[in-house]
């Protein structure tokens, strides 16, 4: 068999599997095909002997005796005739599966042959079939028609300048309800005067613009749009048509390619602001060091031309180009979850890629495995890439191995419309499609908007060095305004004088401003303002951490939140060893009231609920945690059904949100981050399963949670639990890395911490929502710890206080005491136990709980009274690792008791590790 009857005959036994389908439950099939079905008598088609022209059978299956369908026609039908109805109905389904392969989305030149296969000798059709009337021209709406009239629809819907790519979808309703969109409006849409006007506008406003830039600052990087200017008038059409279907609130992410078109444009940031930045003045208002001018935020309240009022938010974030898409995410959960009650109708993320960006970067497919699970989704992202079919320097056949930049897509059955960047009107009724087919499904689409990139990759780059042919081309070729006016005005929906005067005045008004700046006019400086909640707090001070906020709470409330967590419904049956848990947790509330590190938290976690609070927690395994300490969330042994404890404390509360994640470290925290930086009041932890896990999150510790508040004015209050501690258990999981953290730490941009005791982590967590200040939290959480039996924390210390920065030894006696050991974490029990055991009361062992920012006030007031004795800093940690090093930046110069220094984190050899352990004890007090 050739490729082409294989072709044909794939797509008969397609139609024959419908057919199928219908005999059954005629229901079942989309209602073009029932039509098709009934309108002749198709089962001769596939009778017994029936053969296809080619000589072949179909291969397709009958009901065995030929009859007609019953409600068919009982009109003879030619059997030839029959065949190549199927033929063109498997021609009609060809182009709707593969038409997007011939569509003409490139605005430069004719588009590699993909072999689609839609041509007639492919089904066994000839030209003289050409004016043969079909049947079939039901399945796309028309009725009965020409094979002509059949292949001149197919071709204008699927085979022009957009190239829809949706058949892959798995859900029937959802196919039918595009396919339906696609073919009744792709071949009737003509956007009325107003609208092509209003296109016309936002196509002058983004060429001008860049054109007046361009002018104005040579040479200055800016990351023009030109050669994808439609970007603007779709992002305004996806907006106008966004808050007409009800969304009240808009959180774009994108990367610099034309971002400060998207600032002016679509954002209506003043372009004085936007000059001052090209004129290197830096706004009085300024905290921190700022950013360069294409990487900042904005927010604005914009009212579409139809009078809706829609809030517009564009992310800030740094030049990994994806990396704002799990922030972005992440913000829309928490607005969906506390502003609009859940309904992710009122509120939409848009997120703006790059074709380079969309195909190579990983985190694109995290977010995308992220849009249909209950804790991360968010109702559906519109994805919008700029396609300049180029990377920096890169052709697109050396990025990536797909089709499509876009065929991430399919992975979520999310539709793709690719549309050629030079018709407006097309890639506009692609925004419209968009915007309707995410409101109605709540689920994800993409307009990849095939265009160009008219200079480098920044206007100081000469792209001939490496794409001189394409250069060739789009040196010659008109942007996409002139291009529109022509047409325009070639069919008389503008006159030439209006287009004129739009340019012109347009220009004016730029160099009026422009004027306004150089005159050294005070240029209004409007921060972004992510929501009303952040009004109430404010920066951080040096001060603000020489004392840490009262954090107890009542010892009723804790006997409520205690209840709550032994009590489980009537009728559940837990395993065993849950029973046993349960158990124990009585017994530490209610009889020893010395609570473990697992019940501490989840008392933390309880006494913030009642407060009104918000507290959210993922990553993954959380539910259970890793160690098996938290059972957060319970599951019945013979049912399975879960029972989350801290959902039922009190009616009205907050609820406990807890999400095991997918695998995903980048990806997660990205999204969490992105979830603090919406809801200020909301405890918000990211857990890793092991600490050196946070090595995949790298991108977003590094440019967002170190360096946001810096660069952007952005506080964020996002904790990470890093499982840390040395416990033989190998280099991969002995070490979350402390001093990545203390490095990237300065200016008291976030707080690093490794606790000892359960009532200590209580307070920490109490203290991220207590500050009138948001600051990141990193904490190197135990292991071990989670059961040893001197980790432990009377109740009553949970009642009142705060967290405590530094916590003094409270066996050795001070008036003796000839050395200090100074250390953190874990470490500390291994350091008691020999303290213990040798009783060396002339030993004391100084806890450092928090190491930044540094309580030194803590820490001398407490080293005061040891003024005699040597101070030694001992960590488990290879020297080159952990703290020493932090230590010595800050100004303590202290000797250093450890492992020696190392290329990897730990030995995997149990035997070697005790011997370590054992001599860092054993140097510690000699």
């Amino acid at each position: 068999m050739d490729q082409y009857s294989y072709i044909a005959n794939s797509d008969a036994a397609y139609v024959d599997q419908l057919y199928q389908s219908y005999k059954q439950d005629p229901q079942s099939v989309d209602e073009s095909w029932q039509q098709f079905f009934k309108g002749f008598e198709f089962s001769l088609t596939y009778g017994e002997n029936a053969k296809g022209t080619n000589g072949k059978t179909n291969g397709a299956s009958t009901n065995g005796n030929g009859a007609a369908q019953a409600g068919a026609s009982t009109k003879p039908v030619d059997a030839s005739h029959a065949e190549k109805e199927v033929s063109v109905a498997s021609l009609i389904k060809a182009y709707r599966s593969r038409g997007h392969l011939l569509a003409k989305t490139n605005p430069l030149k004719e588009r590699k042959d993909r072999q689609p296969r839609v041509d007639l000798p492919d089904y066994a059709l000839s030209e003289a079939d050409l004016d043969t009337v079909f049947e079939s021209g039901k399945l796309l709406g028309i009725g009965p028609a020409t094979l002509r009239v059949i292949m001149e629809s197919l071709r204008k819907v699927y085979a022009g300048d957009i190239g829809f790519e949706y058949m892959f979808i798995r859900e029937l309703d959802v196919k039918n309800w595009l396919r339906n969109k696609i073919e009744k409006e792709a071949l009737v849409f003509t956007p009325s005067n107003d609208e092509k006007k209003r296109i016309f506008e936002k196509l002058n406003e983004a060429t001008v613009f860049e054109n007046f830039l361009a002018t104005k600052y040579l040479g200055q990087k800016r990351f023009s749009l030109e050669g994808g200017e439609v970007t603007i008038p779709a992002l305004d059409t996806i907006i106008s048509q966004a808050a007409d279907m009800g969304v009240e609130e808009v959180m774009i992410g994108m990367a610099h390619r034309g971002r400060l078109n998207v600032l002016a444009n679509i954002l209506g940031k003043s372009y004085e602001s936007i000059f001052d930045g090209f004129e290197g003045n830096v706004p009085e208002q300024v905290h921190g060091d700022g950013d360069v001018k294409y990487h900042l935020g904005y927010s604005s309240l914009i009212e579409t031309k139809s009078g809706k009022q829609i809030s517009v938010k564009l992310a800030p974030n740094p030049s990994h180009l994806e990396a704002v898409n799990p922030v972005v995410e992440g913000f829309v959960r928490a607005q969906a979850d506390e502003e609009y009650n859940g309904d992710f109708r009122k509120i939409m993320p848009i997120l703006i890629h790059g074709d380079a960006a969309v195909a190579g970067q990983g985190i694109v497919y995290e977010v995308t495995q992220m849009a249909k699970l209950p804790g991360y989704q968010t109702g559906g992202t519109v994805h919008f890439v700029i396609n300049n079919q180029i990377g920096f320097t890169t052709d697109f056949d050396d990025a990536r191995s797909s089709i499509y930049c876009s065929d991430i897509a399919k992975i979520i059955d999310a539709p793709v419309f690719h549309v050629n960047g030079d018709n407006p009107e097309a890639v506009i009724f692609c925004a419209k499609l968009a915007v309707e087919f995410r409101e109605k499904f709540n689920r994800d689409v993409f307009i990849d908007m095939v265009c160009y990139r008219r200079y480098g990759h920044n206007e100081s780059d000469e792209p001939k060095f490496t794409q001189p042919t394409m250069y060739n081309i789009i040196d010659k070729h008109a942007n996409p305004r002139e291009l529109y006016k022509d047409l325009l005005i070639e069919r008389g929906d503008v006159d030439a004088e209006l287009a004129q005067r739009m340019d012109t005045e347009f220009k004016q008004q730029l160099q009026d401003r422009l004027d306004r700046v150089k005159q050294k006019a005070e240029i209004p400086y409007k921060p972004l303002r992510l929501d009303l909640d952040w009004a109430e707090l404010r920066f951080s001070e040096p001060a603000d951490f020489d004392q840490s906020p009262e954090t107890g709470v009542s010892p009723e409330v804790l006997a409520e939140v205690g209840k709550a967590l032994v009590k489980i419904p009537e009728g559940f049956k837990p395993l065993k060893q849950i029973d046993k848990l349960l158990k124990d947790r009585q017994m530490m509330l209610n009889d020893t009231k010395m609570v473990n590190w697992g019940t501490a938290e989840l008392l933390a976690y309880g006494s913030l609920l009642l407060d009104g609070k918000p507290v959210r927690l993922s990553g993954q395994d959380v539910q259970r945690g890793t160690f098996s300490h938290r059972h957060a969330v319970l599951h019945d042994s013979e049912t399975n059904q879960s029972y989350s404890s801290l959902d039922f404390i009190q009616d009205g509360q907050q609820k406990f949100q807890i999400y095991n994640s997918l695998l995903s470290e980048y990806g997660v925290l990205g999204f969490e981050y992105g979830y603090a930086m919406a809801n200020p009041h909301a405890l918000v932890i990211w857990e890793a399963q092991f600490g050196d896990f946070s090595n995949g999150a790298q991108l977003i510790i590094d440019q967002f949670i170190a360096a946001a508040e810096s660069k952007w004015g952005i506080e964020n209050g996002v904790t990470l639990l890093l499982p840390h501690g040395y416990e033989g258990q190998g280099p991969e999981h002995s070490n979350a890395r402390p001093e990545r953290y203390l490095q990237l730490y300065a200016e008291y941009n976030m707080v690093v911490a490794n606790i000892s005791t359960p009532a200590n982590f209580f307070h920490l967590l109490r203290r991220q929502l207590a500050w009138p200040f948001r600051k990141p939290l990193v904490v190197m959480s135990p292991k071990s710890l989670l059961r040893h039996p001197k980790c432990v924390s009377p109740l009553e210390e949970l009642t009142k206080g705060s967290f405590q920065e530094v916590l003094d030894d409270n066996y050795a006696q001070a008036e003796k005491v000839k050395r200090v050991l100074l250390c953190t974490g874990k470490v500390y029990y291994d350091l008691l136990d020999k303290q213990q055991a040798d009783q060396r009361d002339d030993v004391a062992i100084v806890r450092l709980e928090q190491l930044a920012p540094l309580p030194k006030k803590q820490l001398d007031a407490i080293l005061e009274q040891y003024k005699s004795a040597e101070v030694f800093w001992v960590q488990e940690e290879p020297e080159n690792m952990g703290y020493w090093t932090y230590l010595l930046r800050v100004g303590m110069n202290l000797p250093i008791i450890s492992r020696k220094a190392a290329a990897s984190p730990a030995t995997g050899y149990p035997k070697i590790h005790t011997q370590e352990q054992a001599d860092i004890v054993r140097r510690a007090f000699e």
